[in-house]
């Protein structure tokens, strides 16, 4: 059951005059990859086909990315009337794919692909988190603390499945942290270069993923907070064995924070030499 319904936002609170439009091109990027997790839910329930319970809980979660996407892609629509969400998503589906037809995850073990999803509900969790408070836009500021809500739970789904999953196939916390830590570089593969692609650039523009990645970093970066990566570091913690809220776990999060706003930088002069 999805803990909230987009009709419940209240659309009307739109004010055009606050939006910033770097966060539109982040938001219409998000909004696709979002919508396209019905893909990953046909993934995961190859990958656990004989889980009852977890299967059930993709199909779950399945549904309440479907309405991120949605929500977003809408929103998204209201800043630009001249773009089409549904037809940005159908453009992304023909353009970026994922192995459906696999039966063992890409991750060597079903432990290692629940780890690899809380990483990935981890990102989003800050990322819908730092940009709620990045948006003086109060329909999406709104809509951001919603979804952001969501992908806590979701980390916390994964989580526990983990967990169960870890008592049978006992990765140690440095296999944990290998995966953990692949899954986060994925974060500047095809995926999210061909999501800004596709939506916020016409066909008659050659895709080059270079170019893509760093429209979107440049852009997505800018509103994260030592805040938002003391708590993204904290999860992953928690994910790969260590103990968060630590001396340890400060100084990761220090460190973590100067990182991303060293790449943020980098990706920004990056999308100034290409003319991005």
């Amino acid at each position: 059951m999805k803990h909230w319904n987009i009709d419940q936002m209240d659309w009307s609170s739109f004010e055009p005059s606050r939006v910033d439009p770097d966060i539109v091109a982040v938001v219409k990027a998000a909004s696709v990859v979002e919508r396209n997790s019905v893909d990953y839910a046909v993934y995961l329930k190859h990958v656990f086909s004989d889980d009852a319970d977890f299967k059930e809980a993709a199909d779950n979660w399945a549904l309440e990315e479907i309405q991120h996407g949605d929500a977003l892609g809408r929103w998204a629509m209201l800043a630009d009337p001249s773009w089409d969400y549904p037809a940005a998503f159908e453009r992304y589906r023909n353009t970026f794919h994922i192995d459906l037809n696999t039966t063992a995850s890409v991750r060597g073990s079903r432990t290692g692909e629940l780890i690899a999803r809380c990483m990935v509900e981890t990102g989003t969790s800050s990322f819908y988190s730092s940009l709620a408070d990045a948006t003086e836009e109060p329909l999406l500021k709104a809509i951001c603390k919603q979804i952001a809500a969501d992908e806590y739970r979701h980390f916390k789904l994964f989580y526990d499945h983990m967990r169960r999953y870890l008592k049978r196939e006992r990765l140690g916390a440095w296999a944990r942290t290998r995966i953990a830590l692949g899954r986060i570089t994925e974060s500047e593969d095809d995926e999210l270069a061909s999501a800004y692609y596709t939506t916020n650039e016409p066909p008659s523009v050659r895709y080059e993923r270079k170019r893509c990645i760093a429209s979107y970093m440049s852009r997505a970066l800018k509103s994260y907070r030592q805040k938002h990566i003391d708590r993204v570091t904290g999860m992953v913690f928690k994910t790969i064995g260590f103990k968060p809220h630590s001396r340890l776990h400060a100084l990761a999060a220090r460190l973590v924070f100067a990182l991303i706003k060293r790449r943020q930088r980098s990706f920004e002069r990056e999308a100034v030499a290409i003319g991005a």
